[in-house]
């Protein structure tokens, strides 16, 4: 049986049960979080839950998505709070893919649910001091 090619960012149908206490269970959607080197050679992925329950607490871990742009039957909120491994075998049907702009929300989302948040300053630091080179770079190439 071929394997199928799982891609992140990519949405699934998955079976979530057997579940415990406030798990997310059942067979519903998810948005695969893990990089495609792990998702090319592992049994297992790492998922996030997606609900189109609109009476959930609004989190900074939940991030809104359109149904109608992702395959999805209603508009849906991704539980970045709720991420868990599974098995290739529980992933059911193709839905469809995330874009590049909703992916970088989810990573915000997941900086914030996995208590990492000074990443993101020390990026922003980063990206500015090598803003900072590539400025003096530029002006001492044009002969200023």
């Amino acid at each position: 049986m071929a394997r199928k090619r799982i891609r992140r960012g990519d949405i699934y149908y998955a079976d979530l049960r057997p579940v415990v206490g406030s798990e997310q269970g059942g067979i519903r959607p998810v948005v695969i979080l893990q990089n495609n080197t792990g998702n090319q050679f592992s049994p297992t992925t790492i998922a996030a839950a997606i609900t189109s329950r609109d009476e959930k607490h609004k989190l900074p871990t939940h991030i809104w998505i359109g149904g109608q742009f992702y395959g999805l039957h209603q508009n849906s909120m991704i539980l970045l709070e709720q991420v868990r491994t599974l098995d290739r075998r529980r992933l059911r049907d193709y839905i469809g893919c995330l874009d590049k702009e909703t992916m970088q929300a989810v990573d915000r989302g997941l900086t914030v649910s996995l208590g990492m948040k000074h990443l993101q300053r020390e990026e922003k630091k980063a990206d500015s001091r090598k803003r900072g080179r590539t400025g003096v770079r530029e002006q001492a190439g044009r002969g200023d």
